[in-house]
């Protein structure tokens, strides 16, 4: 994430709580300046419009989903174990209090229009997900990488659902042991 201004900063941070707590229709412009402790002009010059800053959101949480599975999936050096780091700290993650659920299945939902630019990043950030489950699969040696990909995108997806709706101690709490299953089947 490049370098914000103070204000610029405090707005970011603000609508990224919200956001990720409550939704993004929920919180008006209103609530972002008032909560952030600017004036609503101030909120405008830095962001034109809450699709913007939506925007910036998004591309701030794929820059952070990226960082976290880079860092916990180096600690295997084979593809298998890699895709099994991920889904083992997804688990962790859904588990916590902190979990509410997936910015871009959550965005998604909230903008079904496919044309909504908020869809288009989250579509995006999925594509790339997919991608890269889909290579580390084949590289696992999986007879069939795409489904493999399909499935892992489904149960990530999942995951991230039950975590929203279920809270911490939801049916995510059995999500390694499932991506386990679903990839060593299809090493077979």
């Amino acid at each position: 994430m490049t370098t914000k201004s103070a204000p610029k900063d405090k707005v970011f941070r603000t609508a990224a709580q919200l956001f990720y707590r409550h939704g993004y229709r929920a919180i008006g412009v209103d609530t972002l300046a008032a909560k952030a402790g600017i004036g609503k002009m101030t909120l405008y010059r830095h962001y034109p419009s809450k699709d913007d800053l939506i925007t910036a959101y998004l591309k701030d949480s794929d820059e952070m989903f990226w960082e976290a599975f880079e860092k916990v999936t180096q600690k295997s050096a084979a593809p298998r174990g890699k895709l099994l780091a991920f889904f083992e700290a997804l688990q962790e993650y859904v588990g916590t209090p902190a979990s509410h659920g997936c910015p871009f299945l959550n965005v998604a939902a909230e903008y079904p229009e496919a044309g909504h630019v908020g869809h288009q990043v989250a579509l995006q950030h999925k594509q790339s997900v997919r991608a890269r489950f889909r290579e580390l699969a084949g590289a696992a040696g999986a007879k069939k990488p795409d489904v493999l990909a399909d499935q892992l995108v489904l149960l990530m997806d999942g995951a991230y659902m039950a975590s929203r709706v279920f809270g911490p101690q939801s049916p995510a709490s059995h999500l390694a042991a499932a991506a386990r299953t679903l990839i060593d089947a299809a090493l077979e």
